[in-house]
């Protein structure tokens, strides 16, 4: 399996640095973690029932809590901290950084138009 070797919180930069063992570093901004947490508060019980979180653009990560040897708990400065981080999710959420970004993009400005 392809574990992180580090992770690091950059609260100045904003931003959770995710380095795996093979190599690849990802730097993932406190907002896109917080609107792609994988929580059911977040992603809903199944397709179709993601909700559209706004207003993120400042929240801040508190803590970083490992959970065994497969996840990390967010707690962001809103409140928020029901979703498990797990290593694939957070590779995932790195590799796609900028489609996922780019589709929650075009969902915030179609909500705006509402």
């Amino acid at each position: 399996m392809n574990n992180p070797t580090e992770i690091k919180l950059r609260s100045r930069s904003r931003v959770l640095e995710v380095v795996y063992e093979d190599g690849a570093r990802y730097q993932l901004p406190f907002e896109y973690l917080r609107v792609h947490s994988p929580s059911a508060e977040v992603k809903g019980h199944g397709p179709g029932q993601e909700v559209l979180v706004l207003g993120k653009q400042n929240v801040g990560i508190r803590a970083v809590d490992p959970v065994g040897q497969y996840a990390v708990r967010l707690v962001f400065d809103d409140g928020h901290d029901s979703g498990l981080y797990t290593w694939t999710y957070l590779r995932e959420l790195g590799e796609k950084q900028a489609e996922n970004w780019t589709k929650y993009q075009a969902r915030v400005q179609a909500a705006q138009q509402q």
